[in-house]
């Protein structure tokens, strides 16, 4: 089984090297996230892995309050400001030099959370947007957003998406929100992008989910 560390090391590589590789051309091509460009999206992960940087060094003496499942439960769309965390971050991301240069810093940034990621244990506990948790269950919480946002980038390009191991992470957590395990007919992609909205659950769909069904998306 691979540990959270290695994990998002999976997750985070993959996701500097889609990100390289892409063109300036395909950095304004619609994405799986509605509204949001691979520019777009490009800078909102720089500023995950930031954050992710600053809760690795900031150690919490509190118990933990949050999970790598129960994080997600803030994060139920439509949520409020989700236009409003669009345009900033498309003015932001405006000012960076295009994506070859987001992709640069992302690149440097993602290396350097794995790299401390390392050297704690998972058992720590650290603070981030007003929460602790684990080191563990903090670096799931990042593991997901990479892949998800991965699919997102490559939904209408044709670009590699994530390994198999991160997408089984998000799967993991979907079923701990559902709760229960999702259709097994659901590959592990489908599952991400119906679990969190971004395809519509089919009648099929909602006839074997049952009552279940009123939870999707599970978030967003």
């Amino acid at each position: 089984m691979t540990g959270p560390t290695a994990l998002l090391g999976i997750a985070y590589e993959d996701l500097s090297s889609l990100l390289s590789a892409l063109t300036e051309d395909e950095g304004w091509q619609p994405t799986g996230c509605a509204g949001w460009t691979p520019v777009d999206l490009g800078f909102h992960l720089l500023g995950d892995a930031r954050r992710a940087l600053v809760a690795l060094a900031t150690p919490a003496t509190a118990p933990a309050d949050t999970d790598a499942v129960s994080y997600w439960t803030a994060w139920r769309p439509p949520s409020p400001g989700d236009d409003d965390e669009l345009w900033s971050t498309r003015i932001a991301a405006s000012t960076q030099g295009g994506l070859a240069a987001i992709a640069e810093r992302y690149a440097e940034t993602a290396a350097a959370v794995v790299v401390a990621a390392g050297r704690v244990g998972a058992t720590d506990r650290v603070r981030t947007q007003g929460r602790v948790l684990t080191v563990a269950d903090l670096l799931s919480t990042l593991v997901v957003e990479a892949a998800v946002h991965h699919l997102d980038l490559v939904a209408h390009l044709d670009r590699p998406g994530p390994a198999d191991e991160p997408l089984a992470e998000v799967r993991r957590v979907l079923e701990g929100l559902a709760p229960g395990p999702l259709p097994p007919r659901w590959d592990d992609v489908t599952a991400a992008r119906r679990g969190t909205g971004r395809e519509r659950l089919s009648a099929a769909d909602r006839l074997e989910l049952g009552p279940g069904a009123a939870r999707f998306p599970l978030f967003g």
